[in-house]
């Protein structure tokens, strides 16, 4: 079982994965400004309270796990301003994973981001510019970063998210011709992670989650 690092925790896809990584058995250290607040009682989990922001706080949570997921947010009522908390992030995240010899890298940026950017329907694109906008270019930014990288990434590309429980009954889309928008569950996008965690798949590759 591996020990993995979840950045984004307290919340979202991020505390869906951390319930998902525990059940399948891993040991998860759970890293959010808020971590201590996270309700979930299981002898693997650990609460780590820290900013990813904060070189020194990321350099800290990397030492000695197997595997990170990056699975940040930004609340909606920031989408309208300027949005730099992804690439910051990462600009953080992966100098310290690769001090710390930390190679597997799963990250959630979103349909819409790079190359999945040309795959918006016409008549979505208008209104995605002018609500995501700030945001994906942020997350093109995050994702550019993490190509330059020598780290084994996975980009989990997610469609529009709903609560609910995990269904198991969601498409993986990896061709970019068949990228498409759609629902999905953050439970779901979440069970695919934990997949991605036992049997990597999808290394230094662009995956698109619908259900």
């Amino acid at each position: 079982m591996a020990h993995v690092l979840v950045i984004g925790a307290s919340q979202g896809i991020g505390l869906e994965t951390v319930k998902a990584a525990l059940k399948a058995g891993h040991r998860v250290r759970a890293f959010a400004r808020s971590a201590a607040d996270i309700a979930i009682t299981d002898p693997g989990l650990e609460r780590f309270t820290g900013n990813a922001l904060d070189a020194g706080d990321v350099a800290s949570a990397v030492e000695g796990v197997d595997v990170v997921v990056q699975a940040l947010g930004v609340p909606a009522s920031k989408l309208l301003g300027p949005v730099t908390l992804f690439s910051e992030a990462t600009n953080r995240l992966v100098p310290a994973m690769e001090r710390a010899g930390v190679r597997r890298l799963i990250a959630v940026t979103g349909f819409g981001t790079g190359d999945s950017r040309d795959a918006i329907g016409l008549l979505q694109r208008v209104p995605f510019r002018l609500v995501f906008g700030r945001a994906y270019d942020d997350k093109d930014a995050q994702e550019m970063r993490i190509r330059k990288s020598g780290l084994d990434w996975t980009f989990v590309r997610p469609g529009v998210l709903t609560p609910g429980s995990a269904t198991g009954r969601y498409k993986v889309l990896t061709d970019p011709k068949s990228w498409r928008n759609g629902l999905i569950a953050r439970a779901d996008v979440a069970h695919f992670i934990a997949g991605e965690i036992d049997h990597p798949a999808h290394v230094k590759q662009a995956v698109v989650l619908v259900g």
